[in-house]
């Protein structure tokens, strides 16, 4: 009678265990795939939620007609830069597909720099690059509809457009002017679409979500008299955020 290697039989032993653990995972998965949680909430017309996210932004630049007649600055270029925002959602469910969701309250802290490059010739033939930014702290109202797939057991997907409206508590478009300053108006309409993910947890749902923003106004205050200004026609702006949102509290009838 052959003898087993106690080797073998202690490789033996750990594939069992490893495929015990494997068939133990996959019958929890499948398990959890059945147990459907908040299996009730797309009953619920209305819910809510918080939003904590991290957003970048950037002015798109139009140059002034007199730019190309002035010698002072060269280029003029909008940088990214990031930031965080805070809010509130109400969602109503209209459909079991379609949602109208709107924001009583939408933080956006943002920054926007800009990089002016000016003429060697002015600078003892030194090209001399400057950069200037702007605070914004924006309470942003958007309406927007969301459509939404079928829910695959405890996952969702959905996507939503719609519009908004800005008003930057930091403008600085009444400020006193000074050399350096890039003037912004308050208010600003927009456009956003986006894409998201719906987790349904015991208790509450992760939606995860990365929304486009354009701005459609012109926020430039234009000052002829400020040499960083006065060689910008429209700025318009445009950010990206990426949101998770709690999502909860429904109300059923």
């Amino acid at each position: 009678m052959r003898k087993t290697k106690p080797g073998h039989m202690q490789r033996i032993l750990r594939l069992q265990v490893i495929c015990g653990a494997a068939a133990l995972l996959l019958s929890r998965s499948a398990i959890a795939q059945r147990e459907m949680n908040l299996a009730d909430h797309d009953n619920k017309p209305y819910y809510f939620g918080i939003i904590l996210g991290y957003n970048t932004s950037h002015y798109n630049i139009t140059q002034h007609p007199a730019f190309l007649q002035r010698d002072t600055i060269l280029s003029i270029e909008s940088l990214n830069s990031g930031r965080v925002h805070l809010g509130i959602l109400a969602n109503w469910q209209m459909t079991p597909r379609l949602d109208l969701r709107f924001y009583p309250l939408n933080l956006i802290f943002s920054e926007k720099k800009f990089r002016y490059t000016e003429n060697p010739l002015l600078n003892g033939g030194t090209a001399k690059t400057t950069t200037q930014n702007v605070e914004s702290i924006v309470m942003s109202l958007p309406l927007q509809v969301r459509l939404k797939s079928d829910r695959i057991g405890n996952f969702r997907v959905y996507t939503l457009l719609g519009g908004k409206y800005d008003f930057d508590l930091a403008s600085n478009a009444g400020s006193r002017n000074t050399e350096n300053m890039v003037k912004v108006v308050k208010s600003d309409l927009g456009v956003e679409g986006g894409i998201g993910f719906q987790f349904f947890f015991r208790y509450f749902i992760l939606s995860p979500e990365i929304k486009f923003s354009y701005g459609l106004t012109n926020v430039h205050a234009r000052d002829e008299s400020l040499r960083y200004s006065n060689v910008i026609d429209r700025m318009n702006s445009r950010m990206v955020l990426f949101s998770l949102h709690f999502e909860g509290g429904g109300i059923g009838f």
